[in-house]
C-alpha cells in the first residue's frame, strides 16, 4: 500500500488549474525561485498564459546561473523554448546595437547581466525569442509554436528538503505541477510524502513569521527519523510514541512541535528575562520596575544631590540633558563662558565687558542714535577725509558732500543756513553736519517757527537765546547739547543774577542806615510813653531830663 501510493501521488493529477498536457518535463528550485520546463508546442501568449496559471511567468535570464538551470533542464534534448523576452509594440523592428536589441522582459524591465544572443542582424517580423539546446537566444515570430517553454516562480523563502535515513525516499511535489525525489528547496504550499511511515507532509507560512517550514494537520511530533519529527527544540520517544521537548525556558507551542519563550505574550512593558522556570520584568536604563511588577517608570535624573549636570538639568524620559546659562556653551560635557563679543551684532568693532560687550566705531565713524550696533560717516570739521571702497566709490557723512574737484578726495560741510533751513526772524548758526537757529529775545523756536513767551517765561526765553535746528539729515550727537541742557543751564544763569542783585541791595540798605545812626548818636534818648492798646511808640527827650 505505501508503493501504491507513491505512485498515485506520482502520476496523480497537476495542481488545480495546471492541465495535465502541459506538466513540467522537471524542475529546478533554489532559496527563493523555481524553474520549470514544459515540452508542448504553442506560441508565445499561449506559453505565457501557461506560466501564468502556475503562478509565475515566462523565465528571465539575467545571469549564468539561470544559464546553468536552463542546462540542467535540457539534459542535451533539442528543441527551442520561449524566454521571457518580447519586443514592446512601440518599436517596429529590433535593435541589434543594444544589449537586449530593444526587447523588454515579460516582467516590464531591460535590465540583465547576462545575454547569448545567435549572430543576427535587424528583424522586424521576429519579436519573440526562444533559446536551444546550445543556449543561444534567436528572434522568433510570437505566432509560430516553438518546442516548449520556460517558466520561473519566486517565491519570499521555502522548505529544505527533509531529512530521513538513506533507504527512506520521499516524494515531493510543487504547486506548479513539478514531482520527484531530489529537490534541494520546495517552495510554500509544497507537499511531500514518506511512504515507509504513512507521512505526508505540508510546507507552510509559520504563523509567527519565521518563513515556511514543514508542518501537518495532527497535534505533536511525527516519527523523529524524519527531521527530527519537526520538532523546534529535541524529539525523543515517551511511551512508544515521538514526543518533542525545548530547552529552558521554553514551553511546548499549541501545535506540540514548536517552542514558545516564556517571555513570549508577557506583560512586561521593556524588557522580559526567564529565570528558575517563570519570567521577570525588568526596565531600560533610566527606568524603574512600577509597582504592579511589569511597567516601566522614569527615574528623575535631576532631583538627586548633587546634580548630574555643571549648571541646569532637564529631565526627560528614561534620560536627562544638561544645558548651560545664558553666555555659556556646553563643550564635552562641561560648560564654558561664550567669549561676549562671538556672534556679536557689532557692525564694526566689539569690546568685551565683564558682563556683556560694548559696541565701537571704527575712526570717521560715529554711534548711531538710533541703533548702537551700527555706525555711520562722522566728521566734526568743516572738511574731512572720504571713505572710498574698492571700486573708487566715496562717501560722504550726513550734512557733508564729496569735493570732486579736489584730488585728495575730501568731504565738504554743506552751509545749511544758505538754504534758510531756519525762520527769518532767527538767525542761522552753520555747524559741521548741522545748524543752529536763535530766536530773538522774548522769543523761542516751535514748529520751525520763532514765537512770543507768554505769561513770562525761562531767562532763556526773555532773552532770546539760541535754539539749535538739526539739519535736514540726522545730525550727530555731539553737534549741539540737548533741549533739557539748555533749559538747565538758563535757570542756573537767571538764579545767579538774582541773588547778586539781591546781596547788592542787602549792602545799599546797610549802608544807609549806618549813616543815618551816626549823626545822632550821643544826643538823642528814647523814652517809654506807657502801655497803649495797639500801640507802641518811641519818642525823643532832652539830655536834661534824664533821671
Amino acid at each position: 500500500p505505501p508503493l501504491l501510493l507513491l505512485l498515485l501521488l506520482l502520476l496523480g493529477p497537476a495542481a488545480p488549474g495546471q492541465p495535465r498536457d502541459v506538466s513540467p518535463a522537471g524542475a529546478q528550485c533554489l532559496e527563493h525561485e523555481c524553474f520549470a520546463v514544459f515540452w508542448a508546442a504553442r506560441p508565445f501568449p499561449a506559453a505565457s498564459e501557461g506560466c501564468e496559471r502556475g503562478g509565475g511567468h515566462l523565465m528571465t535570464v539575467r545571469s549564468t546561473v539561470a544559464e546553468e538551470a536552463i542546462a540542467l533542464l535540457l539534459q542535451n534534448r533539442s528543441g527551442r523554448l520561449w524566454l521571457g523576452l518580447s519586443l514592446p509594440p512601440s518599436l517596429p523592428c529590433t535593435e541589434p546595437g543594444q544589449t537586449l536589441r530593444g526587447f523588454s522582459w515579460v516582467t516590464g524591465d531591460s535590465s540583465t547581466d547576462y545575454t547569448n544572443w545567435a549572430p543576427s542582424g535587424r528583424r522586424c517580423g521576429e519579436r519573440c525569442v526562444t533559446v536551444s539546446r546550445e543556449l543561444r537566444w534567436e528572434e522568433r515570430s510570437c505566432e509560430e509554436p516553438a518546442d516548449g517553454f520556460l517558466c520561473q516562480y519566486s517565491y519570499g523563502g521555502s522548505c529544505p528538503r527533509l531529512a530521513v535515513p538513506p533507504a527512506v525516499p520521499v516524494a515531493y511535489s510543487t504547486p506548479f505541477g513539478a514531482r520527484g525525489a531530489e529537490f534541494l528547496a520546495l517552495p510554500p504550499h509544497s507537499r511531500a510524502f514518506v511512504a515507509r511511515f504513512g507521512l505526508e507532509l505540508r510546507c507552510e507560512e509559520d504563523e509567527e513569521g519565521a518563513g515556511p517550514r514543514w508542518s501537518r494537520g495532527a497535534h505533536g511530533a511525527w516519527p523523529c527519523e524524519v527531521s527530527g519529527g519537526g520538532c523546534a527544540g529535541s524529539c525523543g520517544e515517551e511511551r512508544g510514541k515521538p514526543r518533542c521537548s525545548c530547552p529552558e525556558g521554553a514551553v511546548l507551542a499549541a501545535d506540540g512541535r514548536g517552542c514558545r519563550s516564556l517571555c513570549q505574550g508577557s506583560p512586561c512593558q521593556h524588557l522580559c528575562v526567564v529565570a528558575g522556570g517563570s519570567f521577570l520584568c525588568m526596565c531600560f536604563e533610566g527606568y524603574r520596575l512600577a509597582a504592579d511588577g511589569e511597567g516601566c517608570e522614569d527615574i528623575d535624573d535631576c532631583a538627586g544631590e548633587p546634580g548630574p549636570c555643571e549648571q541646569l538639568c532637564v529631565n526627560t524620559q528614561g534620560g536627562f540633558e544638561c544645558r548651560c546659562y545664558d553666555g555659556y556653551d556646553l563643550v564635552d560635557g562641561r560648560c564654558q563662558r561664550r567669549p561676549p563679543c562671538l556672534g556679536s551684532p557689532c557692525q564694526h568693532l566689539c569690546e568685551e565687558l565683564a558682563h556683556g560687550y560694548r559696541c565701537a566705531c571704527q575712526p570717521g565713524y560715529a554711534e548711531d542714535p538710533l541703533d548702537a550696533t551700527r555706525c555711520r560717516l562722522y566728521c566734526n570739521a568743516t572738511e574731512c577725509p572720504a571713505v572710498c571702497d574698492a571700486s573708487d566709490t566715496c562717501y560722504c557723512p550726513d550734512g557733508f558732500v564729496l569735493d570732486e574737484e579736489r584730488e585728495e578726495k575730501l568731504c565738504e560741510d554743506v552751509d545749511e543756513c544758505d538754504s534758510n533751513h531756519c525762520p527769518e526772524s532767527a538767525n542761522c548758526t552753520n555747524t559741521p553736519g548741522g545748524y543752529q537757529c536763535h530766536c530773538p529775545r522774548g522769543h523761542y523756536l516751535r514748529d520751525k517757527d520763532c514765537v512770543p513767551v507768554l505769561g513770562g517765561g525761562s531767562e532763556e526765553e526773555l532773552s532770546g537765546d539760541e535754539e539749535e535746528q538739526p539739519a535736514p539729515r540726522t545730525p550727530e550727537p555731539s553737534r549741539a547739547p540737548p533741549e533739557a541742557e539748555r533749559l538747565h543751564a538758563g535757570v542756573l544763569v537767571a538764579i545767579a543774577a538774582g541773588a547778586l542783585l539781591s546781596l547788592l541791595a542787602l549792602l545799599a540798605l546797610g549802608s544807609h542806615l549806618a549813616r543815618k545812626r551816626c549823626r545822632s548818636c550821643g544826643s538823642v534818648d528814647y523814652k517809654y510813653g506807657g502801655p497803649r492798646e495797639k500801640e507802641l511808640g518811641l519818642e525823643a527827650l532832652p539830655s536834661e531830663q534824664k533821671p
